[in-house]
């Protein structure tokens, strides 16, 4: 196995220190579940386990990535970001009547597979436990052996209008701004609806570059939106084994390249937007497997989008002249553009209200969470 990069050592010093300092302090373990996603044959569990105060500090009701049972904090940006990991944490995710160990990552994360689960498709959750913390369930859709359609989708400028990657917009807007301050990229929400309307049983997964952190609030916006859940594949930010800073780009790529494999029957309907590198990763994505993407949808960012997230400018020819041609490809300004386009190419059913998702977990009522040592 390689040497770890320099910068990954420093942090993981670092790290090391201010959890040895914390804990001395009477901090305790504190499990953040997120949504995961798996099929009839294995299940994908998501959570991070970060320091905390203690079990005053966090409210008793439920605080899993829905958010559906706990109160609506919206908080500025930055205070997602100011926690302190909890690297190599043992944990247990109970999963039925099964039971998975493992630790946490250098950044605390958890990203469990299991296999002969024994769940039912739709969704369902899991218990996850790290040391010294109370239970604390996680929603994971389970996707059903006869679905072949599914929904990935970017989120910055996609479904939320960030206007990234200029860095003091994306500074301003993931660390200042409020949660509750974004906006919803208009009719996005109801073209996702109208298209799972049609496809019972299908995925939504939202793979994006922006950081673990993040999750719940984007998760919380995403359903107070009108968007259907599902699992969000997000990065860790700061230095890795092989760097000084990840690649976005390759996190995609890996992204939709394990969905590929995970769920070999399914027909993916792609979402992104032209001011990043989205329809290049999709036209790689099309060509390389033209038999697991149903379409490719784009949505065009306006003159001033484009000038905040990529002041250079990118033109159209980064859609790729192979994408049109193996795979039909879609742009418009908004989802209510879109879903015209859409609806004539027959990928569209009849509309359908936020309040009818066909996709959304169901409050089980399970133990509290998030979790503090008791």
């Amino acid at each position: 196995m390689p040497r770890p990069h320099a910068a990954a050592l420093i942090e993981d010093m670092l790290n090391g220190q201010v959890e040895r300092v914390l804990r001395g302090r009477g901090w305790r373990n504190r499990v953040i579940s997120h949504i995961g996603y798996g099929s009839t044959t294995f299940v994908r569990v998501f959570a991070r386990v970060v320091l905390g105060r203690g079990r005053g500090e966090w409210p008793p009701s439920r605080q899993d990535a829905t958010g559906a049972l706990g109160p609506a904090r919206y908080e500025r940006g930055w205070r997602a970001f100011v926690t302190a990991p909890a690297a190599g944490v043992p944990v247990s995710v109970t999963i039925g009547d099964r039971v998975v160990y493992g630790r946490t990552d250098r950044g605390g994360h958890v990203d469990f597979v299991a296999h002969d689960h024994g769940l039912e498709p739709g969704w369902q959750q899991v218990v996850i436990r790290a040391a010294g913390t109370d239970p604390v369930p996680a929603d994971v859709f389970i996707v059903a052996d006869d679905v072949d359609f599914g929904l990935v989708s970017d989120i910055d400028d996609t479904v939320i209008t960030t206007m990234l990657p200029r860095p003091m917009l994306a500074a301003w807007n993931t660390f200042v701004r409020r949660g509750k301050a974004r906006r919803a990229v208009s009719g996005m929400a109801p073209l996702f609806r109208s298209l799972l309307a049609a496809h019972p049983g299908a995925p939504t997964v939202y793979v994006s570059t922006g950081a673990w952190n993040a999750a719940p609030t984007l998760t919380r916006f995403l359903l107070e939106s009108g968007y259907p859940l599902g699992p969000l594949l997000l990065t860790d930010w700061g230095p890795t084994n092989t760097g000084w800073f990840r690649s976005g780009q390759q996190h995609k790529r890996e992204s939709l390249g394990r969905l590929a494999r995970d769920f070999p029957g399914i027909r993916w309907v792609l979402f992104g937007d032209d001011g990043q590198h989205d329809p290049e990763l999709y036209a790689d994505f099309a060509r390389m497997h033209p038999d697991k993407v149903e379409a490719v949808c784009i949505r065009e960012l306006s003159p001033a989008e484009q000038v905040l997230s990529h002041p250079i400018g990118r033109g159209d020819s980064l859609i790729g002249p192979y994408v049109s041609r193996t795979r039909p490809t879609f742009r418009a300004p908004d989802g209510h553009a879109m879903e015209r386009l859409l609806r004539r190419a027959g990928l569209v059913g009849e509309p359908v209200a936020a309040d009818e998702q066909p996709s959304r977990p169901r409050n089980q009522g399970l133990s509290p969470g998030p979790s503090t040592a008791g």
